[in-house]
């Protein structure tokens, strides 16, 4: 006769709470990194960025053939070098931009006295911002987005100075309210975009 083999009954484990011990002590350690990390946000820099992203949303101005628009904005990286620099205060950085439109204004005067016209270039300093306004009617022919080769000196004495920044810059293409006849254009709008991208190409 057989003896019946007798179950042992499993052993409990009194140390399972460790384990949901160890998991709230792990999201709790998380929690306060989260707290911490949210605590410190650089306030100044949070209000640049959300006004410059409420700028970049919002363009406004009147375009022309004889000047661009002025928009009203934070300064940025865009739309001409800002110069900006942590090892510069802004007063600096307003005399370096000042510097700079000196020099670009010194490298085109020759140039536009050859033209007799002194209205074809403004050179506008908004803050750590520098806004080179190029006039349509003198470097674009009518409905066309080639530039005149006779502009071409003017357009290099600037992008010699610029170019070397190694800064980014934003280039607007402006039409005048004339409509445009021909194939190549549907509308003003792809001719301002047209010649944005031809000075671009060009520097």
């Amino acid at each position: 006769m057989s003896r019946k083999k007798k179950h042992h009954e499993e052993h409990e484990n009194h140390e399972r709470w460790l384990v949901s011990y160890a998991d709230f002590i792990t999201l709790l350690f998380a929690f306060f990194v989260v707290l911490y990390s949210t605590s410190r946000v650089d306030n100044k820099r949070m209000a640049q960025a959300v006004q410059s992203i409420r700028f970049a949303m919002h363009f406004a101005g009147t375009g022309g053939s004889g000047a661009l628009p002025i928009f009203e904005g934070p300064s940025s990286n865009g739309g001409g070098p800002a110069l900006s620099s942590g090892n510069f205060n802004q007063q600096s950085q307003q005399k370096a931009i000042e510097l700079l439109r000196k020099k670009i204004e010194r490298h085109i005067r020759p140039f536009l006295q050859e033209r007799s016209t002194k209205s074809a270039v403004e050179l506008v300093v908004e803050g750590r911002r520098l806004t080179v306004r190029l006039a349509a009617t003198e470097f674009f022919d009518q409905g066309q987005s080639a530039l005149r080769p006779q502009v071409l000196a003017i357009v290099d004495a600037i992008a010699m100075e610029l170019v070397p920044l190694d800064r980014v810059l934003r280039v607007e293409g402006h039409t005048d309210e004339t409509p445009i006849g021909g194939d190549r254009y549907r509308n003003n709008w792809e001719l301002s975009a047209a010649r944005a991208a031809t000075v671009v190409t060009y520097l």
